[in-house]
């Protein structure tokens, strides 16, 4: 058995239902794959009949620890980074080739494929010119947090969290995808809902190339400006020399990037909760997991920003983390009123001193005409 009989779609999201029954193939896969190299047999065949999310899971387990040794023999821990925008996509194609294979419904399926693919594109990219994919490029928040921890802990930290947690949680932000291909069951056509969710994704990740653009524009102006000292056009000298962008998306939210990262991953596990009619599920662990790693990756963030820029402390307390905290950039914010016009006050005797200039002046213009 590799996939479950259910009898309503709610039961697509009961974990006793879906996932529990098929641990046992978790244990024994390690064999299965063995007896069937030693046989010669068909791993085509192992993989067919083997639940998905089961064979899923296995190979992000098995990842953690390629991740941990090629971090360990090259002293250099953002391994999972370079993987990053890639696995969780490789782990949605990986359900709708499974579902392929195995002759279920996998039209939902190919639409979460789809933003998952524009997603990977969108984060590869921005990752590879940042220099990301570059021999030795490495966090500089990991060299950080290992001088504060020392060697022994953070050699543990990089053995829990940074290998293996990391990996799984790669899977896991894929999850969702498991309850959908269930669904498919009692409804295998694409429903609106289907289309509305992909279309909020979509968006999302082109809110997020937005974001890395404008600030990407900002980076660039900001070194050819401390290269030239020359302000390139469409920039304000006082903005380069504050250090970091804050205009644009960056105007309202500190990290719009971050926001949409975070937003995609509960929207696919929100389409789970409607495509399964469950108010929430097992699958809520992968997002959630992931907005408590950005909740405390960026605290260490805008920690190290605001020792290297004095006005950072203004920004954050002006715009929000993720989500605005009014409708006004922060640009508006920090400009300057104009000062307010304020009324000369003539006290009396001066105005009688007026007067009687003025009285004298027509004298004299009167005795000029006679």
């Amino acid at each position: 058995m590799t996939l479950p009989a259910l009898i309503s779609l709610e039961e697509c999201s009961d974990w006793s239902k879906t996932v529990e029954p098929f641990l046992p193939q978790l244990y024994d896969l390690p064999k299965k794959l063995l007896d069937t190299f030693q046989a010669g047999g068909s791993f085509l065949d192992l993989y067919k009949t083997t639940n998905p999310l089961i064979s899923g899971f296995a190979f992000s387990v098995f990842l953690g620890g390629v991740f941990l040794v090629a971090a360990e023999v090259n002293r250099n821990y953002s391994q999972v980074d370079r993987f990053w925008s890639i696995l969780p996509t490789v782990y949605i194609a990986h359900f709708d080739i499974w579902a392929r294979l195995t002759g279920v419904p996998h039209e939902r399926v190919d639409l979460a494929l789809l933003f998952s693919t524009l997603w990977s594109i969108r984060l590869t990219y921005n990752y590879w010119r940042k220099g990301g994919y570059e021999i030795g490029s490495e966090d500089y928040r990991w060299e950080i947090l290992r001088k504060y921890v020392g060697s022994f802990l953070f050699h543990i930290f990089n053995f829990t969290f940074i290998s293996f947690m990391q990996s799984i949680l790669l899977f896991l932000l894929a999850a969702p995808v498991y309850p959908i291909l269930l669904s498919t069951q009692f409804d295998p056509e694409v429903q609106v809902s289907d289309i509305a969710f992909v279309a909020l994704d979509i968006g999302l990740v082109i809110w997020e190339i937005f974001a890395d653009q404008q600030q990407w524009n900002f980076q660039n102006a900001k070194k050819e400006y401390q290269k030239t000292a020359k302000v390139p056009h469409g920039y304000k000298q006082s903005d380069l020399d504050r250090g970091f962008v804050t205009t644009g998306l960056w105007g309202y939210s500190r990290h719009p990037n971050f926001a949409a990262e975070q937003s995609i991953w509960l929207f696919l596990y929100q389409w789970s909760c409607y495509a399964t009619k469950s108010l929430y599920n097992w699958a809520a662990v992968g997002p959630t997991s992931l907005v408590m790693i950005f909740q405390s990756s960026t605290w260490l963030t805008e920690l190290i920003t605001a020792g290297k820029y004095p006005e950072y402390a203004d920004y954050q307390n002006a715009v929000g983390r993720f989500f605005p905290k009014s409708f006004r950039s922060y640009r508006s914010q920090v400009a300057q009123p104009a000062a307010p016009v304020v009324p000369k006050v003539i006290r009396t005797s001066e105005i009688a001193k007026k007067l009687d200039q003025r009285e004298k002046q027509k004298q004299k213009q009167k005795q000029k005409q006679k």
